[in-house]
């Protein structure tokens, strides 16, 4: 009696055992990322559409079948545009969930509150979204652009015949990092030039701010003073109402042309753009762009869109941080493949130097010392139907210089990543 409970026992066990040997191969035949984006508050207008593209690129990834034959499997969290809790969240992405990278953020204020996480614990973040630069971590690889890529292109434009010969600049930002230092690097510029203080006027409005009635009447008197131009840096929800004031007070791009730095497709979806024909954005994509691989990504999107239901998918747009996305986990899925390993180091040193042929049009490459790609430099105008007409570009992809010439000091800056510790 006694054996045949010990062969029941044995049995159980050798079970339970083979069980477990089982789910922990079925574990591992995945391979878990992170999406690290607000779905909920004032960026959700954003946001949300780089997480839906983030699964749509995972979704494509794993159709072709995966990465070093396993799948990948999207582990999703909202922040909620709370930026203390994209540290939380961050944390929760790498210890408890275990993913091997993060795709995310979009504020500075948020990457700057998880940065500390991922150096600590040594994970992966890919940023998609033009910044501020002054910063290279070796954790971090920043698929959207730094200022010489967007900011001072855009601002040269202004000042050219081809651009309205503007003289004076009204730097209009949120309240926050991002803003505030392109715009130091902007001043400082704009310096170079010869601009003074008298033509430059600087505000800055908090998150989710609404009335911008005062700021556009301040916009109009500036004007009165000479050719001038705004450039915006204000992000999120925000854009709706100061587009909106624009129109209202009849101020148009042939008065006072608005570049935009944080405004495309996505954002304009709620606007009557028709008012505001003839402003411009600076980006690296536009979804107007014709290439053939434009047409195959914008084709996907709207379809994919459309099968999942999302919201306002008869009129989906793509843009260019959704772009950067897509090519920053594609380049990822392409150093894990070349290093057969999802181990941070490894993934690390196999990203220097990927390439991809970019929705741009372009061979995009992931610069080989600072974690930066090079990007193409576009301007467009604001259609009547929301969309953009490229009206400048370079003719190639120019190398990011994270450590702008225009900050003192940055010259004796490593052209390489290091802790921001």
């Amino acid at each position: 009696m006694k054996r045949r409970s010990l062969i029941k026992a044995f049995t159980l066990t050798a079970s339970i055992a083979a069980m477990g040997m089982t789910w922990t191969v079925q574990a591992a035949e995945t391979i878990k990322v992170g999406i690290l984006h607000s779905l909920s508050g004032t960026m959700a207008i954003s946001e949300t559409s780089l997480k839906d593209m983030a699964l749509m690129t995972i979704d494509e990834i794993n159709a072709k079948g995966g990465v070093n034959g396993k799948q990948l499997e999207a582990v999703v969290v909202d922040p909620a545009s709370n930026w203390p809790l994209f540290a939380e969240k961050g944390r929760q992405l790498l210890t408890q969930d275990k993913v091997a990278v993060v795709f995310g953020c979009w504020t500075s204020v948020s990457r700057k509150s998880v940065l500390p996480v991922f150096e600590e614990l040594n994970g992966l973040l890919f940023y998609p979204v033009q910044y501020e630069g002054e910063e290279m971590s070796p954790n971090v690889f920043y698929t959207g652009a730094a200022p010489n890529q967007q900011a001072i292109p855009a601002v040269e434009y202004l000042m050219s015949e081809d651009g309205g010969s503007a003289k004076r600049f009204f730097l209009l930002g949120t309240d926050y990092v991002y803003p505030r230092t392109t715009n130091k690097i902007l001043r400082s510029f704009l310096h170079s030039k010869g601009v003074a203080d008298k033509d430059i006027e600087e505000v800055y409005t908090p998150f989710g701010h609404s009335d911008y009635q005062t700021i556009v009447a301040n916009i109009k008197k500036f004007s009165a003073g000479g050719k001038t131009a705004v450039i915006s840096t204000v992000n999120g929800d925000s854009n709706v109402p100061f587009y909106k004031e624009l129109a209202n007070q009849g101020l148009k791009a042939t008065d006072v042309p608005v570049v935009a730095f944080s405004v495309g497709e996505e954002e304009l979806r709620g606007i009557d753009t028709k008012p505001l024909v003839g402003n411009l954005a600076a980006w690296n994509y536009f979804e107007s762009v014709e290439n053939p691989v434009n047409q195959k990504f914008v084709a996907d999107w709207k379809a994919y869109a459309k099968a999942k239901k999302l919201p306002g998918a008869d009129k989906a747009v793509t843009n260019d941080p959704m772009e950067a996305t897509y090519v920053g986990i594609h380049m990822w899925a392409q150093a894990v493949e070349k290093a057969k390993s999802t181990d941070v180091d490894k993934v690390r040193e196999a990203l220097a130097g990927q390439t991809f042929a970019a929705p741009s049009g372009y061979t995009l490459t992931m610069d080989k010392t600072n974690h930066h790609l090079h990007k193409p430099v576009m301007i467009g105008e604001i259609q009547p139907d929301g969309q953009f007409n490229v009206v400048w570009q370079t003719e190639g992809p120019i190398r990011a210089q994270p450590w702008s010439p225009f900050i003192p000091g940055n010259d004796k800056k490593p052209d390489y990543a290091v802790k921001s510790n």
